[in-house]
Parts: structure tokens; sequence; C-alpha cells
């Protein structure tokens, strides 16, 4: 499995995302490349698009949204987010690796 798309620090998760804001539905999408894909239904403006996502991130790993650290990509598609003790992780995430 490629998991270049994230790592672990001890018991932080990092991750690249590449987020389609506008889209149909919120999900997961595929990897691609070092980074994994997440549709969001938010438009993207103003930073409307990243709050929505630290939600979705929130709830996706089971931690309060201040658990939920934008590194980088506030007002850009490409994003990275550093997650402080993930209580759940989605089936692409192996919490075994280091």
């Amino acid at each position: 499995m490629n998991a270049s798309f994230y790592n672990w620090d001890n018991d932080v998760l990092s991750l690249n995302i590449l987020v389609s804001a506008g889209a149909r539905t919120n999900s997961w999408g595929k990897v691609k490349g070092n980074q994994i894909k997440i549709s969001i239904m938010t438009a993207p403006e103003k930073g409307k698009a990243t709050a929505f996502l630290i939600d979705f991130l929130a709830t996706s790993f089971k931690v309060p949204k201040k658990s939920v650290e934008l590194v980088t990509g506030e007002f850009i598609p490409h994003k990275q987010f550093r997650i402080h003790q993930p209580k759940q992780l989605p089936a692409l995430i192996n919490p075994n690796l280091p």
C-alpha cells in the first residue's frame, strides 16, 4: 500500500490532502501521488472549505477540532494537516507504521 500521503510522529498523524471543494458528496477518495483526495460539498470561498475540512477530519478521526492542525494550504487545494491523538483511523491509514 502506498502510505506516502501520511506519516506518524509518535501519536501525531500528518496528512497531505488534495481537497476537491464544491463536490456532490463529502468523501475520502483515492491516493494521488503523495496526497489523499478528499471531496467536500462546501464551496472554496474565503476559507470556508478549509473550515469545513477541519470539521470533516475531526469527525473522521473522532477528535475535537482543536486536535486538527492546518500546517499549510489555507487557501489552496493542496493542504497538510496534523491530527493529534486520533481515536479512529480510516481504512487507508495503517496505525502500525512509524
